[in-house]
């Protein structure tokens, strides 16, 4: 079954490139200040924990369950986290830096040890060793300093929302969408 093209609207070609370039701007911003984007994005996350915590206290004090106190007492749990997080997003961003250096060593580790452990052979041993090594050399520099992690950190976000906001400047420039076969079936 063949896919037939259709032009999109011009007010949806005009959004898609506008939110593009706006997100194109943005992620360029962040590329400059990679550890101020990563140190967002954790107060971003804390503040959305503190509206998770509301919400699980509200549902649990109107809604009738036998867990209605240990939900309310978790609830508070993650205001009280969530409201430390949002205090100091610094040390947040400090310790989940850490916490990532440390997976991050673990995971270089286990991919040295299944790369030599002999299940592997050729290009595929030596590309595990190579990734593990790199593993390894990353998460001792985030754990060294842990302000390379958050620039790190950053810089992925950064590049992701770039090739996002490319993507969306060239649909809008493009005007063609798929048509869902499916649906014009139906029709």
């Amino acid at each position: 079954m063949l896919l037939s093209h259709t032009r999109s609207p011009g007010w949806l070609r005009g959004v898609q490139i506008g939110l593009g370039i706006l997100v194109i701007a943005l992620s360029i911003f962040a590329l400059a200040f990679p550890a101020y984007t990563f140190l967002s994005v954790i107060v971003i996350l804390s503040i959305i924990l503190f509206f998770v915590g509301i919400e699980k206290i509200i549902t649990a004090m109107f809604l009738p369950s036998k867990s209605r106190w240990t939900t309310v007492g978790l609830g508070v749990l993650v205001l009280i986290f969530a409201g430390l997080a949002i205090s100091f997003p610094v040390a947040t961003a400090f310790i989940v830096i850490i916490f990532i250096g440390i997976a991050l060593l673990f995971s270089g580790i286990a991919r040295v040890v299944e790369g030599m452990s002999g299940h592997h052979s050729g290009w595929s041993r030596a590309f595990l060793i190579g990734v593990g090594i790199l593993a390894i050399i990353i998460s001792i520099a985030v754990l060294v300093s842990p302000a390379f992690g958050a620039a790190l950190a950053g810089v992925i976000i950064a590049i992701g929302l770039l090739i996002t906001g490319i993507q969306m400047v060239a649909s809008g420039v493009a005007g063609q969408r798929l048509r869902n076969p499916v649906n014009d079936i139906s029709r």
